[in-house]
């Protein structure tokens, strides 16, 4: 990229985030959070910011919460179709990079500082590992980095779209009340904003309730003050389950380089996640436990970090993190 000014973004399900980076490895700045409501499409929102700071990049990066298989992709959890080519046409670039946004994510986890993660239990990393990523938002986001020499490669991940096994009885009858709305339970349908709904509304049928129309935030600021018992049982399940999750992706992996947990949920659960279940159910692997009890968890606390990985992503061979349109 050099010195050329270049428009990175962020697209997920509710907020669509948008930044410029002057030169290579510069932070990302003038940063804008647009609701993905309020545009007909990705390059409406990119043509109002842009319009707004009366900047014309030449190049983009840009992270989207989607598979990426094609130069056309329908978003998993938003009504967006997009094109790259149209994306290039309407904002005039001469190049446009489109990457996963946990593989973003992935790509910012070595140009965070120390004071933006936070650790939660373990030990140290494992220099030269595999390192995971996992993170619970509008959807569920996986990836990982993969060290191969002098570089790490950033792995394009659907994984939380895996199916979800319950880890114990109370478990299998969330997930039994759950089957007879969806026909697959995958990781996302329990961990991600709706899928804690879900988790709420699947515990309140079981004890014989109707549940409240509450919606992520609702459960959380409820369970975390302890207002309601169902809310609090809810909270509780899906920071277990994340465990469950986090721990299986760091045995496929390996990533004994630690697991990084980004998303727009777990760090606004501040305080409160550290004493939850999650690093018991983590941990909880009878003969793999004390394999996992030494692998550190850390908690992303830095702002926009997928920006920063999207900028980063202008340092890396395009065939190895994403799709790539020229004029």
């Amino acid at each position: 990229m050099k010195d050329q000014l270049a428009l990175v973004a962020d697209i997920g399900g509710t907020n669509a985030r948008f930044a410029l980076v002057d030169r290579e490895g510069a932070r990302p700045r003038d940063l804008r959070v647009l609701r993905c409501r309020d545009f007909a499409s990705l390059e409406e929102a990119a043509a109002a910011y842009l319009a707004e700071l009366g900047a014309r990049p030449r190049r983009a990066a840009v992270a989207v919460a989607t598979a990426l298989t094609g130069d056309r992709v329908k978003m998993t959890n938003h009504h967006w179709t997009i094109s790259m080519a149209e994306v290039r046409a309407r904002l005039g670039l001469d190049e446009l990079l489109m990457i996963n946004d946990f593989t973003a994510l992935a790509l910012a986890v070595p140009r965070l500082a120390p004071e933006e993660l936070e650790q939660i239990g373990g030990g140290a990393a494992v220099e030269g590992s595999p390192i995971a990523l996992i993170g619970p938002g509008t959807g569920l986001g996986v990836s990982a980095l993969i060290p191969t020499g002098d570089r790490n490669i950033p792995l394009q991940s659907e994984g939380g779209h895996v199916t979800y096994g319950a880890a114990n009885p109370r478990e299998a009858d969330i997930l039994g009340r759950l089957s007879r709305r969806f026909n697959h339970i995958s990781a996302e349908r329990l961990l991600s904003g709706p899928g804690l709904v879900n988790l709420y509304q699947a515990l309140a049928e079981l004890e014989g309730r109707t549940p409240e129309p509450l919606q992520p935030a609702d459960i959380s600021q409820r369970a975390m003050e302890g207002e309601c018992a169902l809310c609090s049982e809810a909270l509780r399940t899906f920071c277990a389950m994340l465990g469950t999750a986090a721990g299986n992706l760091v045995l496929t992996l390996g990533a004994r380089g630690g697991v990084y947990i980004g998303g727009g949920i777990v760090p606004r659960l501040g305080a409160y996640f550290a004493r939850s279940p999650f690093r018991a159910s983590f941990e909880h692997r009878g003969r793999f436990t004390d394999y996992l009890a030494a692998v550190p968890s850390y908690v992303i606390r830095a702002d926009h970090p997928a920006l920063l990985g999207a900028a980063e992503a202008f340092t890396h061979p395009p065939r190895e993190i994403g799709l790539i349109a020229r004029g």
